[in-house]
């Protein structure tokens, strides 16, 4: 769901910023500062609504089957509509994150208690490691040890689409009652555990590419509402992330 999002994501692309007219009434530009603040605030929307459904998972696990299609279907909506209408970022973009934080939640907590014989604590796990490749990726762009080059974001973009369109086959193939092994959180086999980890690192290198996005948009000058767009795109990323370091744990434990 996700990589869905990611991929049809306008962030991947410099021209982002020739569609971010200035709202009348709306004084300022985009900054660092004024970007963080926003994503912290969705990340706060969808921790607690991550609680919440894993709590309710925890009390009646029937009960989260409308939380998981509100958050998967309802987060992909408002992704598409803020992707149209970045202006409405600042409206939408916390109630993705509480969207997100229902899917996530519940799911987190269906996975922890499949794992619960081998690895209870394989949902915080994940947390903690996406956390961490956050920090380093972070860490990388800033020091400019790694530099998002044109080249490179095409090559991004490039493996972010490749997934994308795999991903697409697998649902539809999924429809036809098609099983893909590669996608299945209990497939421990070895090309199984390398795909995941090429799939983990391309998320980690969109993280440069939000992180970039971010940066020209403060440096352009950017109407203010994009400080909300750039924490959705950085939401967005992370999200995907950490549901892949999650697979690739599951398929660790699984051998």
């Amino acid at each position: 769901m996700a990589l869905i999002e990611k991929s049809g994501n306008p962030a991947l692309s410099e021209k982002i910023f020739q569609r971010a007219t200035p709202v009348p009434g709306e004084e300022g530009t985009m900054t660092i500062g004024g970007t963080l603040n926003k994503f912290g605030f969705i990340f706060l929307m969808m921790m607690c609504s991550s609680v919440y459904s894993w709590f309710q998972y925890e009390k009646n696990p029937g009960s989260v089957g409308p939380m998981i299609m509100i958050g998967i279907f309802g987060g992909l909506a408002l992704a598409i509509v803020i992707s149209f209408k970045m202006q409405w970022a600042k409206y939408l973009a916390p109630a993705y994150g509480i969207c997100e934080g229902l899917f996530l939640g519940a799911f987190s907590a269906i996975i922890t208690k499949a794992f619960a014989g081998k690895n209870p604590y394989i949902a915080m796990q994940a947390v903690l490691l996406t956390f961490g490749v956050v920090v380093a990726m972070w860490a990388l762009y800033r020091s400019r040890i790694i530099k998002v080059t044109k080249k490179l974001s095409m090559i991004i973009v490039g493996a972010t689409g490749g997934i994308f369109i795999f991903y697409m086959l697998t649902l539809v193939l999924g429809l036809f009652h098609v099983n893909v092994p590669l996608m299945n959180f209990t497939n421990g086999s070895t090309f199984s555990i390398i795909f995941s980890l090429i799939v983990v690192g391309v998320a980690a290198l969109n993280l440069l590419l939000d992180f970039d996005m971010i940066d020209k948009g403060v440096m352009s000058g950017a109407p203010k509402y994009m400080e909300w767009y750039g924490a959705f795109a950085l939401t967005v990323t992370i999200v995907w992330l950490y549901i892949e370091i999650l697979r690739l744990l599951a398929k660790l434990n699984s051998r």
